[in-house]
């Protein structure tokens, strides 16, 4: 971990934090090292449960590339792999939650769009703005599957800002909240994943990909086989169980 990225445990849940708030949190090469090793702790962590992405201050979520540092790696084609992406470049099977403060631009809004889940302060305001400075957004290819066709080829081909509650009304952001409330909502929120069973909601955060990536059918199939282990698990007793004998199932994993 590097001093650009904060990782703190809350019993159960990890607080990461994008730490360079005088540049407004912007990407450079301890901030891709540091994530890196911040998603393989969580993963890795069997008590930690849920993620929360954040940055640190009230202006920026993170304003995409450090581009004084990025300027030779601009003249060329980045590796697949430069920035560490959930669900592209690095493998995150437990549910991660964007608590967006700020500006979200460019790879702001990647970090942003990786997540599971996005609560996003009043101030917010999310861009992708590539086209404004002749680069490209290979990364934005799922957004075709969270936000209308003609809304993302608008926010593509203009690079234009949206505020968070025009991302709240296309479905990019689940809430938006006063910015003193960020923190304690995202809190509230990883706390009530946490208290569920945790198969349970590995497997349901896997469907929700797939049914994105499939037709109905393939869909319907490979979801029945996603969750036959569920269904075979402790935790699959243990949850009636506890809600027969009136007390908190003690989830095992397993």
């Amino acid at each position: 971990m590097t001093e650009a990225i904060l990782f703190e445990e809350k019993d159960d849940i990890a607080v990461i934090t994008i730490n360079r708030p005088k540049q407004l949190n912007s990407i450079n090469k301890d901030v891709r090292e540091g994530l890196l090793a911040a998603w393989e702790r969580f993963e890795q962590s069997p008590d930690l449960k849920v993620a929360i992405l954040t940055g640190s201050g009230e202006k920026a979520f993170c304003a995409g590339m450090d581009l004084k540092e990025a300027a030779d790696a601009m003249l060329g084609v980045l590796a697949r792999d430069f920035i560490p992406i959930v669900g592209d470049s690095v493998t995150v099977t437990k549910p991660i939650i964007a608590a967006v403060n700020g500006f979200a631009f460019a790879g702001g809004w990647l970090f942003a769009q990786m997540c599971d889940l996005c609560i996003a302060s009043e101030n917010a305001v999310f861009g992708i703005t590539e086209a404004k400075v002749g680069r490209g957004m290979p990364w934005a290819a799922p957004l075709g599957n969270m936000i209308p066709p003609r809304v993302m080829m608008e926010l593509l081909l203009t690079g234009d800002p949206l505020p968070a509650q025009r991302a709240l009304e296309i479905g990019f952001v689940n809430k938006v909240v006063p910015i003193a409330e960020l923190l304690p909502e995202a809190m509230e929120m990883a706390r009530r994943i946490a208290a569920n069973a945790p198969l349970t909601v590995k497997a349901a955060k896997e469907l929700v990909y797939l049914s994105s990536e499939m037709g109905r059918g393939a869909a319907l199939r490979a979801a029945y086989h996603l969750f036959e282990p569920v269904y075979r698990s402790e935790d699959a007793l243990e949850g009636p169980r506890a809600f027969g004998e009136k007390r908190a199932p003690k989830w095992q994993g397993k």
